[in-house]
């Protein structure tokens, strides 16, 4: 419970920051071309609200307020937040108004170039706070990295990359051409997204032709085992007490020889043989819970820290788990530290990398795969750490700043993307859609936002609610 909490805490003040961010964008830029804003709220207040500055008991103690123009206040639905502007059809479907003359101060009676400024602030406002993020952590942490080159007992790789080319031991150096300078997760969409890998290989460089159709990234991680992870030997750094290896009699210290017969050298050797196993239960959908008992049971080989073998029987989790830490060779790890005059631009290249890999990793949802991938706010809760941690919040705030900033462009009537839009095609022919039509185009882009927050949650309730329940 208290994990939950502490995820959820991060959600919310992560959340509470871009979104007035956000709306401050939108609201920045009306001010400045002297356009009324009606509503500014952070959260939606369907029906009622939590706060708002034109309550009686604020106005009150706050008497200035009482004739402010824009009126301030937190809604009860954390699922985003608003400006209403005077003089436009948004999610409010305000049409009255629309339906006066129109005002000096109302939005559809600025310039295009005014109107394309009010509407991109959002998205602007986002990008901003990334980078400014990403350049103050970057100022008070640092940043740890993993040179390609640590690795140097290489890499073990799976059954599609060994028909790619890639052999046991390889270390990827350079993709089409360009170096690889450190290792992480990026690695896998590098070589996703490259014509050419050169790789090391018993000190000699060898260049590999990638298939010509490319690779998926999203397959490349789902992979069991993975398609290349560092290679070590399959040391045991701890046991979980309870678990299915503790009652086995595991111990730290100990390193797996072999399981049912195969000869276990490294943990990608263990992980092949168990996604075998598991895949073999899943692919007979007349498979009892005997049968799965028994596809779980393992017969392995161990030895102790003196080099006494023994052989133990070993009956892994419903999730295939055994229950152990693994222990990982100690890889270099490389510092770089920032000052005032180049965390600025660092922090911009690096927020530069992050953007143009989710707009990469964009093109995976479409698939049916991705479609599954997809979450709302239990999935982006989940990604925040059990315990807080500033640099991990800060970075985290930065990385949904950015998801937040592409969401919101896509060209989806009702988001700030689809105004965009809008506003090029009147540009562009001089003709601005009637009242009418953005009334439709706006109901049209609500529609469609609601079904893709009903996949994300139907999503989250598959990967995490009902497996709660043990469904």
């Amino acid at each position: 419970m208290e994990t939950v909490l502490i995820k959820t805490l991060q959600l919310l003040c992560c959340l509470s920051i871009l979104v007035v961010l956000h709306e401050g964008g939108h609201f920045g830029f009306a001010k400045l071309f002297g356009v009324k804003v009606e509503k500014f709220f952070m959260f939606f207040d369907y029906k009622f609200h939590l706060f708002s500055t034109k309550s009686k008991w604020f106005t009150r103690l706050f008497p200035r307020f009482k004739d402010n123009e824009t009126e301030y206040g937190i809604g009860w639905i954390p699922l985003g937040g608003y400006v209403k502007i005077a003089g436009m059809i948004d999610e409010s479907m305000d049409t009255e108004q629309m339906k006066q003359p129109a005002q000096p101060n109302e939005f559809r009676s600025q310039k295009v170039w005014k109107r394309f400024l009010i509407m991109f602030g959002g998205v602007l406002m986002n990008l901003i706070t990334a980078w400014v993020i990403y350049s103050l952590v970057l100022l008070a942490w640092g940043r740890d990295y993993y040179p390609i080159a640590s690795i140097e007992q290489g890499f073990q790789y799976n059954e599609q990359a060994h028909n790619i080319g890639f052999q046991d031991g390889d270390i990827p150096i350079a993709a089409d051409g360009k170096e690889i300078v450190e290792f992480s997760t990026a690695i896998m969409r590098t070589i996703s997204n490259a014509k050419t890998v050169t790789v090391l290989r018993s000190g000699e460089e060898v260049e590999l032709t990638m298939p010509e159709e490319g690779l998926s990234m999203l397959k490349m991680l789902q992979a069991e085992p993975q398609f290349l992870q560092p290679l070590t030997e399959a040391y045991i750094d701890s046991v979980v007490p309870g678990s299915p290896a503790d009652k086995a009699g595991i111990e730290k210290g100990m390193r797996l020889m072999a399981v049912n017969g195969k000869t276990i050298n490294t943990w990608a050797d263990f992980d092949y043989e168990v996604t075998l196993r598991r895949q073999d239960v899943l692919a007979s959908p007349d498979c009892t819970a005997a049968d799965s008992l028994r596809w779980r049971t393992l017969n392995a080989v161990v030895a102790a820290e003196g080099g006494k073998t023994d052989t133990i029987s070993l009956q892994l989790d419903e999730n295939y788990m055994m229950g152990v830490t693994r222990h990982m060779p100690d890889f270099k790890t490389e510092h770089l530290s920032y000052n005032l005059a180049n965390c600025f631009p660092a922090g911009l290249s690096y927020g530069w990398r992050v953007l143009k890999s989710y707009v990469n990793d964009l093109k995976y949802v479409a698939s049916a795969e991705g479609a599954k991938s997809v979450g709302s706010f239990i999935t982006i809760g989940n990604i925040f750490p059990n315990a807080w941690d500033w640099q991990k919040f800060w970075m985290l705030t930065a990385f949904i700043s950015i998801i937040l900033a592409v969401m919101n462009i896509l060209p989806i009537p009702g988001l700030d993307g689809g105004h965009i839009v809008l506003l090029f095609y009147e540009g562009i022919t001089g003709r601005q859609p009637s009242d009418k039509a953005m009334e439709w185009i706006e109901k049209i882009g609500i529609i469609i936002i609601i079904a893709l927050m009903l996949l994300a949650l139907s999503n989250d309730v598959r990967n995490f609610i009902l497996p709660l329940f043990g469904l």
